[in-house]
């Protein structure tokens, strides 16, 4: 069981760390380099997308490394998972107090209608996103090493 639900809880975070790094460093460098209507669309339809499916698979992962730790207390395992679990909780506390406000915002954006400072509004989102996915890359990273240790 130890076995399963740390390969589990590794893949889901992985998948995740993976689509986070993807907008980081792919999509929304590309949205930016777009003219400002199809770049607010794009970041409006991004922001409603993501804003809906993201908060649950954090949780998700959140709660899968906290049962593989908790499961595997007593074991090396523990204090890696404990950490991982740890990191990406506080990036479901990062998300909550300093990303949803922005996003909130953007997924509402359009051509039309949008605040005169969005593409600083923006900027200040990717460089807290960077750091958020910093974080949870080295929670993968604990996940992982925390799973081989078994």
């Amino acid at each position: 069981m130890d076995a399963i639900l740390g390969i589990l809880a590794t893949t889901i975070v992985g998948i995740m760390v993976g689509v986070e790094l993807a907008v980081a460093v792919v999509v929304n460098p590309i949205t930016l380099r777009l003219p400002a209507g199809p770049s607010l669309t794009a970041r409006a339809d991004g922001a409603r997308m993501l804003g809906a499916a993201m908060p649950v698979w954090y949780l998700v992962s959140l709660v899968l490394t906290g049962a593989f730790a908790a499961l595997t207390w007593g074991s090396a395992s523990a204090w890696t998972a404990a950490l991982a679990a740890v990191l990406l909780a506080g990036s479901v506390i990062m998300s909550v107090a300093l990303l949803v406000p922005i996003n909130n915002r953007t997924r509402t954006w359009s051509a039309e209608s949008h605040p005169a400072d969005w593409r600083e509004q923006i900027g200040r989102w990717d460089r807290l996103h960077i750091v958020r996915v910093a974080v949870i890359v080295a929670a993968f990273a604990l996940l992982a090493s925390a799973a081989t240790l078994l």
